[in-house]
């Protein structure tokens, strides 16, 4: 545990400006990123008595050993830098973004009855109205919390919505008077699609029409003496106006723009769009991408034209595109943007004033893009190269294990026992390679035996795959296994691309020590393959087996390779027990009723709701179960046959106190068998 002082700045060294900051560890991998309006003061938070901090800020600074920083001009800056920096090193102890694939768009679902607001990623769906993107999914939920007062479009999904409709109370936001609340029929269909429709004419710039009517309304009921109605359209006017000082007029005439600004090199080229509507910045995107041919700056605008606007149609392409220079010939490009928009677009170069100031900024942001990607890129190839020779380098392989398969066993006290197989090329998880297995060979705890089946199992593939090419040619060893579950589609022989288990690694990686290297080792052996390493990788003190030896390889605790082998581990774990876990919660699920031929999800609820337990539904008789509606007497005779045979489930317990509970109606599983108090590992034992 490092101790913060060790690597305190000294005074005056941080400087009182906007920027973003980074800790790095011992071993220089980032592990927080963070922003500041003022970094002197931000920083020097960190560096007081340990006893006043939270507990995962003080873990922070005594796991970090360095602390780096920025200088940015604004905060904005400062906020996107920091998204960028997230995104690049994803540090340890910042909050992960799950799904950092796209930008998050504020959607209005117009092609529902009755329409929805809502934040939305990914491909766009026709027939619904896009704003943005954003940086942040918070900032539209704040600008819709804002919206909402004047604009009370739905917000909830289909379910809430649907339950609202039936029991004919809205949700809270309908009693607050933050929705029209058309589940209940407060609205109709038609009103509630003219209020989507202002909201969507408010979100393109449309806001002094807005203003302007709410301030006439506002003096009509004040004249009137209905103050409170004024005081409402009051509060309602200041929200429109918080809303729209979220962004900041970048240019005075009101325009609706895009400005694409290109930043390259010989290799490599960065894209960066702002999306400026009513003069205001309402969205930013940008990519990056390798110049894999001689191209110009103009063929690069083009390039991203299209990529922007290949989907869009009428407002979604603005009046006017701004561009750091012209595709050539221009004049195609132009009647191509106006056949989207349905009229005419104007693409040229600014070359002076606002629009070109503005410019100017997407430009900078376009070539600190192309930076942050080079040096992801740079750091990214050199920590991973290193790793691999490290790795070849202390189990004396032939060359760097490009391709790294690892292997896990999972159990609950040796039952759904199961195999993970995760895969790594040049460092990196290929997770269209991952692979899971059932446990069948045997029954029962054996992570040894399970070892063996699974490599076994796995390589038999690959060696019926080696004949079908005509690689190997022994009969013996052709044998093909079909009882391992794949997470993606089924290949298939003629599209080109290779089958489930055609690619064999240079290095197999067991979760396990001594036994379980062995095990893999001599499920090889016995398949005659002899040109694939293995190595074993324990968790008590992270040493790394190989098979024969007494003792094992410790590689240092800076090693990357090391690191590297931890997160091949760590993941196959992580896959395995996620798997384990579908398995036992489906069978915790099951019920003597599944065995009953012809008996369907809708008699099975009726069953259960007539009857109100399965303990009163064994108890049952032949006549009684016939009663329930869509239960024949053949039928019911095969129930009462199926429960006679079954074993009766265990009594519920508390697991507190040790007392046995009693059923109670309502109290079912899905399958209808009770619900048991106590989480599953603490009746059954833990995961492995």
């Amino acid at each position: 545990m490092a101790d913060p002082s060790s690597y305190r700045p000294k005074p005056g060294e941080i400087p009182d400006s906007p920027g973003v900051y980074r800790f790095r560890d011992e071993h220089r991998r980032v592990i927080y990123v963070g922003k500041a309006k003022s970094l002197r003061q931000r920083l020097a938070n960190y560096f007081q008595d340990l006893a006043g901090l939270h507990p995962r800020t003080r873990s922070m600074v005594t796991t970090a050993a360095s602390v780096e920083w920025t200088v940015v001009s604004t905060e904005v800056e400062a906020l996107q830098l920091e998204y960028s920096w997230i995104k690049e090193y994803d540090p340890r102890f910042n909050v992960k973004y799950r799904d950092d694939k796209s930008y998050p768009y504020l959607a209005v679902t117009m092609n529902e009855e009755y329409p929805r607001v809502q934040v939305m990623r990914g491909h766009k769906k026709k027939g619904v109205r896009y704003f943005g993107p954003y940086a942040h999914a918070w900032a539209i939920r704040d600008t819709v919390d804002l919206l909402l007062r004047v604009f009370p479009v739905r917000t909830c999904s289909a379910g809430v919505f649907k339950n609202a409709a039936r029991t004919g109370r809205p949700c809270l936001l309908g009693y607050i008077g933050k929705c029209s609340a058309p589940c209940v029929d407060r609205v109709s269909a038609e009103e509630h699609r003219e209020l989507a429709d202002e909201f969507c004419d408010f979100m393109t710039g449309r806001t002094a029409t807005y203003i302007r009517r709410l301030e006439k309304q506002m003096g009509e009921a004040a004249e009137e003496m209905e103050y409170e109605r004024a005081a409402r359209l009051r509060d309602d006017i200041e929200a429109l106006k918080k809303a729209m000082e979220k962004n900041a007029v970048v240019l005075a005439d009101a325009t609706d723009a895009d400005l694409i600004a290109v930043a390259e090199d010989e290799l490599e080229a960065a894209v960066q769009i702002f999306h400026v509507r009513g003069g205001r910045v309402r969205g930013q995107r940008g990519w990056v991408t390798d110049k894999v041919e001689e191209i110009t700056t103009g063929a690069l605008v083009e390039h991203a034209l299209q990529q922007l606007y290949g989907e869009e149609t009428g407002d979604a392409v603005p009046k006017e595109v701004l561009v750091p220079a012209l595709p050539d010939p221009v004049e195609p490009v132009q009647e191509w943007l106006a056949g989207r928009r349905g009229s005419g677009v104007s693409l040229r170069v600014p070359q002076r004033g606002d629009k070109k100031a503005l410019m100017e900024t997407v430009q900078r942001n376009a070539q600190q893009a192309l930076v942050l990607h080079k040096t992801k890129r740079a750091s990214d190839l050199t920590t991973r190269s290193r790793a691999l020779e490290e790795i070849s380098d202390a189990l004396e392989l032939d060359s760097a294990p490009l391709r790294i398969e690892c292997y896990d066993i999972s159990h609950l006290q040796g039952d759904d026992v199961v195999a993970s197989m995760v895969v790594f090329e040049d460092g990196l998880a290929r997770k269209s390679e991952y692979r899971r297995f059932q446990i069948k060979g045997f029954a029962g705890q054996d992570d040894v035996r399970s070892m063996h089946e699974v490599i076994t199992r796995r390589f038999r593939r690959y060696l019926a795959e080696k004949e079908k090419t005509g690689e190997w040619t022994d009969g013996e060893n052709a044998e093909t296994d079909d009882t391992a579950l794949t997470s993606t589609n089924t290949l298939t022989e003629d599209d080109g691309r290779p089958k489930k288990f055609a690619y064999p690694p240079q290095l197999v990686v067991v979760d396990g020590g001594a036994p379980q290297v062995a095990a893999a080792q001599r499920a090889l052996d016995d398949l005659g393959i002899d040109d694939i390493a293995v190595c074993g990788l324990a968790k008590r003190l992270e040493e790394v087996w190989l098979p024969g030896d007494d003792d094992p390889v410790v590689l240092p605790r800076t090693s990357e390779g090391l690191y590297l082998l931890q997160r091949v581990r760590d993941e196959a774990h992580r896959f395995a027990i996620s798997y384990q876990r579908t398995k036992r919660s489906k069978r915790f699920r099951s019920s003597p009723l599944d065995d009953v031929p012809g008996l369907g999800d809708t008699r099975k609820q009726a069953l259960l709701k007539h009857f109100g337990s399965l303990k009163k539904l064994r108890s049952a008789t032949i006549d009684q179960i016939c009663e329930v509606p869509g239960i024949g007497r053949k039928t019911a005779e095969t129930i009462a046959v199926a429960l006679a045979q079954a074993a009766p489930a265990a009594p519920a317990v508390n697991t507190a106190t040790g007392e046995i509970m009693e059923e109670e109606p309502g109290t079912m599983g899905s399958g209808g068998e009770p619900v048991r108090t106590g989480a599953p590992d603490e009746r059954r034992g833990q995961e492995t």
